[in-house]
């Protein structure tokens, strides 16, 4: 007779944050402060001045997004979340695609906010009289000399999250106590004083240009509020995964609130020109235009705050849905090492921090700055798409006995992510074909519709080759049953709690 080898408990993480602990991971990885700084100048170069009437509509759809995360996570509190939810619901190919584009679009994400946080510190050294340094001039617009200082707060944020997650929460509050005291004090007073007239036209997306542009505005749009499910990957973490929902509404709802306030003060302080000719240096300008020194320099050390707490903040889901993945054996051991003394996945964290500083190198081909975000941004909103639609699809599918038992609760489980997933999905596909007819050759540019579409069909075709890996050459059960394994190894429920 064979042995039957002993039961082996899954990892289990440290239970140790609160909802405020989730807030400030969520609010961080979101970054309202970045994305208002670089975001709104990159999305008025498409929309115009309708910056208002884009993250208002952009906010519907993800709010949809949003309660299909909260119906999820109150089922089956996992950290791989949508990798999980989707693999249960609709196809573990599918599954494995969600959990592994949102990995490849968080290392991206940290790669170009290398920059912006490299960019930001050398503004910050202008403004304090350093231009030059080892007879090299320094230049916030280069991305070698922006990437390498950023690559060094990179590590340092990274070392910092691997030594416990709650640390790292408590740090990332502080630095958002003080970007949004700025914030809300120069937009406040931007919109009091600002010499260009208010518009209620800020607010009508029918004025926007064109089709194509309204499109790839609500993207760019959806970008700026991606991050809200970093509450999400962190509910093996804290106490209570009510908690975890509870962090990403608030998020969420706060990141509206200071996008229509940001939108509507760069519109009264700065022309249509001014706010998209600036790019990474938007909010510099805008500070500069309100302030004489050194008060303008606070929305610059409010944007360099932002850039490194949301480098730590992108670190820590990265890393999760990486355990979470491990823990099935759809990716390799070693991202789902948990460090006995921190209680946290270590190794893969260390690992998502050297493969951000790895992307970040490799940018370097693309010369400047400002074309950096451009393509990046404009791939990440691709996927990231992709991803909340596939999981509000879950959603509807898992919920949908609710139609018959109570059509309010259906139609809030079912129907809004349902409308919610068809609009990301209309607008990827849109886009994406825009992008496809906009050029008749490749090249390497943030202005070029092929690389801009290549992007992220390569995010998505890495996937599907890395889940034939797991498949076939790991042999994950996870292919076989959809079902990820949970912080206590037990299958979830598939009914909705009363």
């Amino acid at each position: 007779m064979t042995d039957t080898p002993p039961a082996v408990d899954p990892p289990v993480l440290r239970k140790s944050l609160g909802v405020l602990d989730g807030v400030a991971i969520a609010a961080s990885s979101t970054a309202a402060t970045t994305s208002i700084g670089i975001g709104l100048g990159v999305t008025a170069g498409v929309v115009g001045l309708h910056l208002p009437a884009i993250m208002l509509l952009a906010f519907l759809p993800v709010l949809g997004i949003a309660g299909a995360y909260t119906r999820l996570n109150r089922v089956e509190p996992n950290a791989g979340n949508g990798y999980v939810w989707v693999g249960r619901s609709l196809n573990p190919w599918l599954g494995f695609m969600v959990g592994w584009v949102s990995i490849v679009a968080t290392v991206a994400f940290l790669a170009y906010t290398t920059a912006v946080t490299g960019s930001a510190l050398i503004q910050l050294a202008g403004d304090a009289g350093l231009h030059r340094l080892g007879g090299l001039d320094l230049d916030p617009g280069s991305t070698a000399q922006t990437t390498a200082v950023g690559i060094v707060v990179l590590v340092a944020v990274t070392l910092t999250a691997v030594t416990g997650v709650r640390k790292a929460a408590r740090l990332q509050g502080w630095l958002l106590v003080f970007e949004y005291v700025v914030l809300l004090g120069f937009c406040g007073y931007g919109i009091v004083t600002g010499p260009h007239d208010f518009s209620l036209s800020w607010f009508d997306p029918f004025a926007v240009p064109s089709p194509t542009a309204l499109a790839q505005g609500l993207l760019l749009s959806v970008f700026c509020y991606w991050g809200f499910e970093a509450a999400f990957t962190v509910t093996e973490e804290v106490r209570d995964p009510r908690d975890a929902s509870r962090a990403g509404f608030t998020t969420l709802f706060t990141m509206l609130a200071l996008f229509l306030l940001g939108s509507v003060a760069f519109q009264r302080v700065l022309s249509e020109e001014e706010l998209a000719g600036h790019g990474a240096e938007g909010l510099a300008f805008f500070g500069e235009r309100l302030a004489d020194q050194p008060l303008a320099v606070l929305p610059l050390v409010a944007l360099m705050f932002s850039a490194v707490a949301s480098l730590q903040a992108g670190v820590i889901p990265a890393a999760r849905g990486m355990f979470a993945m491990s823990r099935d054996r759809t990716l390799g051991p070693v991202w789902s090492k948990v460090s006995p003394r921190y209680g946290t996945p270590a190794a893969g964290t260390l690992l998502i921090g050297a493969l951000a500083a790895a992307v970040a190198t490799l940018a370097l081909v693309i010369p400047r700055l400002a074309d950096m975000i451009m393509a990046t941004v404009s791939a990440v909103g691709i996927v990231v798409a992709l991803s909340y639609a596939l999981t509000a699809l879950a959603a509807a599918v898992r919920f949908r006995g609710l139609l018959r038992e109570d059509w309010r609760e259906g139609m809030r489980a079912v129907v809004v992510p349902t409308l919610s997933a068809l609009s990301l999905l209309g607008l990827g596909g849109y886009l994406g074909w825009s992008f496809y007819t906009s050029a008749d050759h490749f090249e390497v540019s943030a202005d070029n519709g092929w690389f801009l579409l290549a992007t992220p069909l390569a995010m998505i075709a890495s996937g599907f080759v890395a889940a034939a890996w797991a498949r076939w050459v790991r042999k994950s059960s996870y292919f076989r049953t959809g079902q990820g394994t949970s912080a206590d190894a037990m299958e979830a429920e598939l009914v909705v709690p009363r």
